[in-house]
């Protein structure tokens, strides 16, 4: 007994479509991503130091770190904090708290080389009145003369 067999195979019919499903979960991905870091991403400020011949500074912890822009504008980053950009009374504000909380801190100044020399001193005038000790100014090595 022998089943005839008509020789026929059923097609299965094709699909002439993409499939987008994976391209989307992928740019999904992509985008929860691009999300969670972009926070993260620490933008600098551009400040061109002066330079000079002074010893380096050894420092067990991390500075205190006030920036004058060439504008004028100042950015304060503390320790284990965000860089974030106070006008005067902010910054006094926050620099006062810091202070009473961390007594003989060191600030470091790092001023444009471009900024005008009111504009700097009234940044350290500000940390002065603060209750910060220490005032500190930076600046890039200068380059050897031979």
């Amino acid at each position: 007994m022998s089943t005839a067999f008509s020789g026929r195979r059923a097609r299965r019919k094709l699909k002439n479509e993409i499939n987008v499903v994976p391209y989307i979960d992928v740019m999904l991905v992509l985008l929860i991503i691009f999300m969670v870091t972009a926070p993260l991403l620490n933008l600098g400020v551009e400040v061109d130091l002066p330079q000079s011949n002074a010893r380096g500074i050894n420092s067990e912890s991390e500075p205190v770190l006030l920036e004058v822009t060439q504008d004028g504008r100042y950015f304060l980053k503390l320790a284990d904090a965000e860089r974030e950009e106070l006008d005067e009374a902010a910054l006094m504000a926050k620099m006062g708290a810091f202070v009473r909380a961390n007594p003989n801190v060191p600030v470091y100044v790092a001023g444009d080389r471009r900024v005008e020399y009111g504009v700097l001193m009234q940044g350290m005038a500000l940390m002065q009145q603060a209750g910060v000790n220490k005032v500190l100014l930076m600046s890039t090595p200068a380059a050897e003369t031979r």
